[in-house]
């Protein structure tokens, strides 16, 4: 579990250590910088995954994503005695991201290429300057596990370093060239970890969406980020998941509804079967709230449930009388796994904060920057930057 997330110069995430928990609530007003959390922690996957930079140019590239404000305010800006201005830049650009877990935390320092930049055409790529992998809370060199400065990659080796490489590539994580299972377990670990997160924000509830129409199916225990296998991800829930919880859901939600699997060519589609209705509708018939809901109760009971699984505005489509059901679905669904919420529905809010062990994160923006509402600074957790 994740249990410290730590962005600094991201977009309106200047400076920003969140303290997070089995369930996490992250809420606020609009553009206070709830997506903006969201896409950080993304791009942490995406480091696993090895598309990071790829990532960082579809945003429009490292100088877009940069905290846009001051390196630093002076007094009178934040009394408001002077405008906000520029000063002299004291450090270089930096992009920061990391995380602390249970088992292993990890940061990541993105910046510019030298002057002048590289003979190359992607003098545009941003650099990777720094990673680290470490054991604890927080970052301390006797903890330091993995320690990447530029091109050159050591691990600890007992009470000394091997040096792994010393011509990695700038544009790749360590996560890309270096996840071995003999020289660096510890990255192949953490990579694994990694990519078994999971994000969902954007099901398809349009009347073009793949989940309506009926698709070839196969075992299918993670659904897809669009929903296009639902029906497959349904019927593999009956037979090696908890198909009991599964109707619990759809009768919270639809009092005596039940939802079935039709199969036909090896095509799987969803019917659903109403109290007063003669026959059963078929995805294409039921509206934008009901199949999203449908989609919602699917990833929540998936039989493989991810070390974290991260939920972009879920009540999106949804009727407010649908919110608490929903917030009981994440609630039952935060048993499994660490769960992330980001939304601005005021009920579902309020339901899910009903639960005993939900981590509330309420966003502010100050002066172009994100805050975490009444954390001060000795409420932060602990959390050092590998200096470059």
């Amino acid at each position: 579990m994740l249990t410290t997330l730590a962005v600094a110069n991201y977009r309106s995430l200047r400076s920003l250590v969140a303290p997070l928990g089995r369930l996490n609530l992250i809420t606020g007003p609009n553009g206070c910088g709830k997506s903006n959390l969201y896409r950080a922690l993304r791009l942490l996957g995406e480091a696993a995954q090895g598309g990071v930079i790829h990532a960082l140019a579809r945003e429009g590239g490292l100088s877009s994503t940069l905290w846009a404000g001051p390196e630093n305010f002076s007094p009178g800006m934040l009394r408001g005695e002077v405008p906000i201005q520029g000063t002299v830049r004291q450090e270089p650009a930096a992009l920061k991201l990391g995380f602390a877990g249970d088992d292993f935390g990890y940061a990541v320092d993105f910046g510019f290429p030298p002057q002048p930049p590289p003979a190359t055409a992607f003098s545009l790529d941003p650099m990777i300057k720094r990673e680290a992998i470490w054991a604890g809370p927080f970052l301390r060199m006797s903890n330091l596990l993995v320690d990447r400065n530029h091109a050159l990659v050591r691990v600890r080796d007992g009470r000394q370093w091997r040096v792994l490489t010393d011509h990695q590539s700038h544009f790749e994580s360590i996560f890309t060239q270096l996840a071995d299972p003999q020289r660096a377990a510890e990255v192949l670990a953490l990579r694994e970890s990694i990519r078994g997160w999971r994000f969902y924000d954007h099901f398809r509830s349009d009347a073009d969406a793949p989940a309506r129409i009926p698709q070839l199916g196969t075992r299918t225990t993670v659904l897809s980020h669009d929903g296009r296998d639902l029906a497959a991800a349904w019927q593999t829930i009956l037979e090696i998941g908890d198909p009991a919880s599964l109707q619990e859901s759809v009768q919270d939600a639809f009092p005596g509804a039940q939802v079935d699997v039709s199969i036909s060519d090896g095509r799987f589609g969803l019917c659903f079967r109403q109290h007063g209705l003669l026959r059963a509708l078929s995805a294409a018939e039921l509206s934008d709230g009901t199949l999203r809901y449908l989609l919602w109760i699917a990833a929540l009971h998936t039989p493989r449930p991810p070390s974290l699984m991260v939920l972009n505005e879920p009540e999106t489509s949804l009727h407010p009388d649908l919110l608490p059901a929903l917030a009981r679905l994440i609630v039952r669904a935060s048993r499994h796994s660490q769960i992330w919420v980001v939304s601005h529905a005021q009920r579902l809010i309020a339901a899910l904060e009903e639960a005993p062990d939900c981590n509330s994160v309420h966003l502010e923006k100050e002066l172009g920057q994100t805050r975490i509402v009444g954390q001060r600074a000795l409420d932060e957790p602990a959390w050092h930057w590998p200096a470059r």
